[in-house]
């Protein structure tokens, strides 16, 4: 099955963070997500008032073994203003454990709007990044100047599968009863811009389409409030913004914070301080679908409340620190946008990147935070060979290679509520980077 992509795409000021996606892009076949379009368009009216929300991260692997459905149906909208609706599917290429939703896309200020399934939700990264073949060509969105130059603005956003090039542009966000007005997005392949940079093009396989991508979206939802950050506000960064004019080659070039892509969840009336992924436990040989919920804010009503859950800050980079089998992953993070969990066993063997042992191991870790809080748990790794030849989508027990660094992906979030807070917000935990569980 194929692995996904690492989506833990951190800004300049996380520097650390980024190469860890560029070293994981020469280990790792492509990018997750689900497969082929599937959008519909509709006039609607406009959201309503919200009640009282990487590059980014991880890894997605795929695989040749049979496997469940590949395409994901538009994922219902929630009638709680602040949950959405999740699915645990196969997607394109075999892929496993991809976690998905649907987005609400709207022209800002209109109802002029589309629902766009097949969305992969990714705590890796920041910002919603759109294939343009999945909007209906009647929903035209306005671009977003580069700078201060009024060109239009393209960025090249680099995932440890490779890169996905394409223009800035403005649009209303709705997800469940939530509203992100005029936000920033990636049109990826955006038809305006259709060169790609040579310095992005040099970044890997590009995810340009709805197979290359796996998904026809990435909903980034971590830790940080805008993709890039300082970094970019004062420099003229490689592979990040362009200045695109007319007629003219893309350079790069500086970009403010409001012109960013932007995380949803920050630009939100409410319920705008951080996410709950909430995900039910599964079996051993895992489940063909897995339903749960994105639970906007943390600590702002009942539904989203901490109760006993630890909490680990991270430091600058989004990083905790992780303990497993003697070995210490100070580069450690948690990310729904990776479909196994990817760390270096040194005593497990592989098949290609997937960890497949003879029988079924388990490990006891500890995940220490920058506040030296820390929560000790043990996982289970189960050969991909037996796990794949059930054809289920959904597994806790998928691992894979990962070097020197511990990337806690999806099947960690299977079992228990995993909170995470952006960076500076207020949360009755204290402020934000952190995660908890």
């Amino acid at each position: 099955m194929q692995p996904g992509h690492a989506t833990h795409r951190a800004a300049p000021k996380f520097i650390a963070a980024r190469a860890l996606a560029l070293l994981l892009a020469l280990a790792l076949a492509g990018c997750g997500g689900g497969s082929g379009g599937s959008s519909t368009t509709a006039s609607t009216p406009a959201a309503p008032s919200p009640a009282a929300s990487g590059t980014g991260s991880g890894s997605t692997v795929g695989s040749t073994a049979p496997a469940a459905g590949a395409s994901t149906p538009i994922v219902p909208q929630s009638t709680t203003a602040n949950v959405q609706p999740i699915t645990v599917t196969t997607a394109s290429g075999s892929t496993p454990n991809m976690l998905m939703t649907s987005v609400t896309i709207c022209a800002p200020g209109t109802s002029n709007c589309a629902t766009i399934g097949n969305v992969q939700v990714d705590t890796g990264s920041q910002g919603l990044r759109i294939l343009a073949s999945a909007l209906p060509s009647s929903l035209a969105l306005p671009t977003v100047a580069a700078g201060s130059s009024g060109a239009p603005a393209g960025e090249c956003a680099v995932f440890a599968g490779g890169y996905a090039w394409g223009a800035v542009r403005a649009a209303d966000v709705k997800l469940a009863g939530e509203l992100a007005a005029a936000t920033p997005v990636q049109v990826i392949a955006d038809a305006t811009l259709p060169t790609v940079p040579s310095d992005c093009a040099a970044s890997g396989r590009a995810m340009q389409t709805a197979s290359g991508l796996r998904a026809n979206g990435i909903l980034g939802i971590g830790l940080f409030s805008a993709d890039c950050g300082g970094g970019c506000i004062v420099s003229a960064l490689p592979r990040w913004y362009y200045s695109c004019p007319s007629g003219g080659a893309c350079t790069a070039t500086a970009q403010p914070l409001a012109q960013q892509v932007t995380n949803p969840v920050s630009a939100f009336a409410s319920h705008n301080n951080g996410v709950v992924i909430d995900l039910p436990a599964i079996g051993d040989n895992g489940a063909a679908t897995v339903n749960g919920s994105l639970i906007f804010g943390i600590g702002t009503q009942a539904d989203n409340a901490m109760g006993s859950a630890t909490v680990l800050t991270t430091n600058s980079s989004g990083y905790v620190t992780t303990v497993t089998n003697g070995a210490t992953y100070s580069q450690s993070f948690i990310d729904s946008g990776s479909n196994g969990l990817f760390f270096g066993s040194g005593v497990m063997p592989a098949c290609g990147v997937w960890y497949c042992p003879t029988s079924p191991q388990t490990f006891a870790s500890t995940l220490t935070g920058v506040n030296r809080a820390s929560a000790s748990l043990s996982f289970d790794v189960t050969s991909s060979t037996t796990l794949f030849a059930t054809s289920n989508a959904a597994f806790d027990n998928l691992a894979g290679s990962g070097g020197n660094t511990f990337d806690w992906g999806l099947p960690f979030f299977f079992g228990r509520p995993v909170y995470a807070a952006i960076e500076a917000s207020v949360t009755p935990a204290g402020n934000g980077p952190f995660y908890a569980f």
